[in-house]
């Protein structure tokens, strides 16, 4: 009898492990991927997103052991590629580079979006870090950020500035300069990072906020001068660039910050395996040295810890694009 009711207990505990397995077994990739995996990028070919992608992708196609085919879907401040990624059946064969465009500002600079970051995308893995530089043209007479903070409070019209865009990253950087240091800056938005520095090293436009993959060219050649970096810490390719914590301005932290996100509904298990498989990429020594190289600061997280980023994210900038009325609209 005992031997009985010992056996029928140990079956009931069995049963919510058999049933986990089962749950399992259902949303387990067993063959994923049996057929090419698309890659969207919202920019197009040649930028720094595009490049991100384009290196990373090269090395997931020997892990997946399928081709990552590039597609570059440019426009709508990426609204255009989101959407269609949003769309896209939930299966693991579409993916999208986002970047805090995408994911954290959109919602808040269009009153209307084609696309709901947070219930249409599923965050897979920060990919990596381009970390914005105060950079400064031969119009500005100043070789510190101190000494660029008195000069643009000490113009009555303040500064104007230039970006890769009104809404991107570079130009959201700059703004939240001007509100930590308490300055009068009027943006003039570029189509691209290199046109606007262009026109700050050829004196047309005093400063501009810059990643250094965009910019280190400029920089190394003396055109344009860099003033200080918006990172916790300094960057290795620029150790004699102070940060703007170090100066007071601790607040002053921004990057675009690129990952890939999937449709929602994705599968936790296939989800899972593609993070391992892009996490385990992006660690490659020679791809993470090439990234380096580049200007991108790798990072390759867990989706739990890209959605926390990006929740204290949306608080942090939304607040900012709604306190200074900024829209694209």
């Amino acid at each position: 009898m005992r031997t009985l009711k010992n056996h029928v207990l140990a079956g009931l505990l069995a049963l919510p492990l058999l049933a986990s397995a089962s749950a399992w077994a259902q949303q387990a990739p067993t063959n994923y991927p049996s057929k090419p995996v698309r890659w969207v990028v919202p920019y197009a070919a040649g930028g720094g997103s595009d490049f991100l992608a384009r290196s990373i992708g090269q090395g997931l196609t020997g892990r997946l052991g399928q081709p990552v085919v590039i597609e570059n879907k440019p426009g709508g401040n990426t609204a255009i590629a989101a959407s269609e990624t949003a769309r896209a059946p939930a299966d693991g064969y579409t993916m999208l580079s986002a970047d805090n465009g995408t994911l954290v500002f959109n919602p808040a600079l269009y009153k209307k979006l084609s696309y709901d970051p947070v219930k249409d995308l599923a965050p897979v893995t920060l990919m990596g870090r381009f970390p914005m530089i105060l950079v400064v043209g031969p119009s500005m007479k100043v070789n510190t950020v101190q000494e660029f903070l008195a000069e643009a409070k000490s113009r009555k019209d303040g500064l104007d500035y230039g970006s890769a865009g009104a809404g991107s990253p570079h130009h959201l950087a700059m703004e939240l300069l001007k509100v930590e240091g308490g300055l009068t800056m009027t943006h003039v938005p570029y189509r691209g990072a290199s046109p606007a520095l262009a026109d700050v090293a050829g004196g047309q436009i005093p400063a501009m906020m810059v990643d250094l993959a965009a910019g280190a060219g400029f920089i190394n050649g003396g055109k344009v001068r860099a003033l200080a970096v918006a990172n916790p810490t300094r960057l290795p390719q620029l150790p004699n660039v102070p940060t703007f914590a170090e100066i007071g301005l601790k607040n002053v932290e921004a990057a675009a910050q690129v990952g890939v996100v999937v449709p929602a509904g994705t599968p936790p298990a296939v989800i899972d395996a593609l993070n391992k498989q892009v996490v385990a990429t992006i660690n490659d020594p020679a791809t993470r040295q090439r990234l380096v190289e580049f200007g991108i600061e790798p990072v390759g997280n867990t989706p739990a810890e890209y959605a926390d980023m990006l929740k204290g994210e949306r608080a942090r900038w939304q607040k900012l694009i709604t306190d200074l009325h900024i829209t694209l609209d």
